[in-house]
């Protein structure tokens, strides 16, 4: 495809006259007030401003704003501002990466589909999982997955959600529910910051979900969590900070069947809140009933490791009604952005963004609670 290249006059008239219409009768339902229309379409020609003056006013417009490169925000609330490598935006940027198309032909779209498996690898290696999708829309979209997997699961519609979880996510988890006639029961939080207790009722609750560090920023137990769930007869799903699980004990160690996340952390631009990309990783018994696609490895007739998406009869080719979910797409390119990000930290280097970022928080801490502030 061409780049764009505006029409000259003369070009415009042919194109009307082929058409059979003139100007005012292309913009005839577009609203007749002067907030969206000018009177004349030549008024914009003679008024109009040129790109340098267009662009000099954006720019004022934008210098209003208040940005993260000149101020440390603390609005974040789950989005962090870590530094991201001039090669994750240039390597995102190839056209190879660049599209919202999704890699059916896998003979070539090899690159794509290597990129997602890597993203996949590296989420099952942080969560202690086996098996994890090429990614969701964030982590709130995630942890609602996650309790609609537990009630297929189960065949079950009830779940718990400790109140440390992220309000945005427990509205939207309260939205996907109840379109899906699911009940939401919410648990308090105890005098340490942490849940306080689960349901002991058997066999009624389909999950329990938990973020950990919550809302608060304490960390939850999730052995605790684990041993609560699997007693009721319920699935342990927990929410985390990826970036966190450089220092914390992996969900997958502590006995959880689902983890879900926001990977903006790692290394994505704060962009006013997104875009950003959930991760779930789940046991190998919840394979075939996890939402999303699946990137798989194997080997062609030459020996050589290719890449596909693999169950896909789970979520794609099936009747509606029996899907796993609406998500039959993922968030690629922030996958591959974050996946990049991983390559780039390696191990040392994630851990060092983990534990300066727990040192500095408590420093802040202590600086606003020495100061008399609180």
């Amino acid at each position: 495809m061409t780049g764009y290249l505006p029409m000259d006059r003369e070009e415009r008239r042919e194109m009307l006259a082929s058409v059979g219409v003139d100007l005012d009768q292309l913009f005839s339902m577009i609203p007749d007030c002067d907030c969206v229309r000018v009177d004349a379409y030549e008024a914009l020609e003679t008024q109009g401003m040129s790109e340098l003056e267009v662009v000099d006013q954006v720019k004022g417009l934008a210098a209003d704003n208040l940005n993260g490169e000149d101020y440390d925000s603390y609005l974040g609330a789950g989005y962090y501002d870590h530094y991201q490598p001039a090669a994750v935006h240039h390597l995102i940027n190839r056209s190879e990466f660049l599209t919202s198309y999704t890699p059916y032909q896998a003979e070539i779209s090899q690159g794509t589909l290597q990129a997602i498996f890597e993203w996949q690898s590296y989420i099952t290696r942080l969560t202690g999982l086996p098996v994890a999708n090429a990614s969701l829309y964030d982590a709130a979209s995630g942890a609602a997955e996650a309790l609609l997997l537990a009630c297929r699961d189960k065949h079950l519609y009830k779940v718990f959600v400790s109140e440390g979880v992220h309000p945005d996510t427990l509205e939207t988890i309260r939205t996907y529910c109840h379109a899906a006639d699911i009940e939401v029961v919410t648990g308090p939080l105890d005098s340490s910051g942490r849940t306080g207790s689960y349901p002991q009722e058997k066999k009624e609750y389909a999950g329990f979900l938990v973020q950990s560090p919550n809302f608060y920023g304490v960390v939850e137990d999730l052995d605790l969590l684990a041993q609560s769930a699997h007693e009721a007869g319920a699935l342990a799903v927990v929410s985390q900070d990826p970036v966190s699980l450089a220092v914390l004990k992996r969900p997958g160690d502590c006995g959880v069947d689902i983890a879900v996340g926001e990977a903006q952390s790692l290394g994505l631009p704060l962009s006013y809140g997104g875009p950003g990309a959930g991760y779930m990783a789940v046991t190998e018994r919840l394979m075939r009933k996890m939402p999303g696609r699946i990137c798989g490895a194997t080997v062609d007739r030459q020996g050589r490791t290719s890449y596909v998406l693999t169950l896909q009869a789970r979520e794609q080719h099936i009747r509606r009604e029996r899907a796993t979910s609406n998500i039959c797409t993922s968030q690629a390119l922030m996958a591959t952005a974050a996946t990049i990000w991983l390559a780039l930290q390696g191990g040392s280097g994630l851990l060092d963004v983990a534990e300066q970022s727990a040192a500095k928080a408590i420093y802040l801490e202590q600086k606003l609670t020495g100061g008399g502030c609180f």
